[in-house]
């Protein structure tokens, strides 16, 4: 178990040929959004059946479809944490395939409750470990603990 904490945590931005300008720097943990409460990840933008790729390498821990997130992924990657993508076109890799950094998984849609939206991927990154020095008193602050920021994670 304490061999996740070691492997060295590299993550780069999941859309191809994207930059930082291609999502709102303030997205995370805004409010109101939805039936969520707060939005728990930032939106990438760019064209529909972009390719979407592993932020980091890691095993796929769920690939399918959402009632939320529309066709969906889950990849379990350095220091226990979850990268989630939701919302893509399609999906390129199955549960228990290991992918690596840059490797396609997907495409950019508007599946999910984003039908009629602009093209993105919801990026999430889940901590399984809690991190209690981040829990805020915002709205769901607590979760904080278990939700990091893609944002701060993909500008470093």
């Amino acid at each position: 178990m304490l061999i996740g904490f070691f492997v060295p945590e590299k993550i780069i931005i999941p859309v191809q040929g994207a930059t930082k300008n291609d999502w709102n720097h303030n997205t995370f943990w805004f409010e109101p959004w939805g039936t969520s409460g707060v939005h728990k990840g930032i939106d990438i933008f760019g064209a529909k059946d972009t390719p979407v790729v592993a932020a980091t390498s890691g095993v796929v821990i769920f690939s399918g479809i959402l009632r939320k997130g529309g066709n969906a992924i889950a990849i379990l990657g350095p220091k226990w944490r979850i990268h989630y993508f939701a919302h893509l076109n399609k999906n390129s890799v199955v549960f228990g395939d290991f992918v690596n950094i840059n490797e396609q998984i997907g495409t950019l849609g508007d599946t999910g409750n984003a039908i009629g939206k602009q093209p993105h991927v919801h990026y999430s990154i889940l901590s399984l470990i809690p991190i209690p020095w981040l829990a805020t008193m915002e709205t769901q602050g607590w979760k904080k603990m278990f939700f990091l920021s893609p944002h701060k994670k993909l500008v470093q």
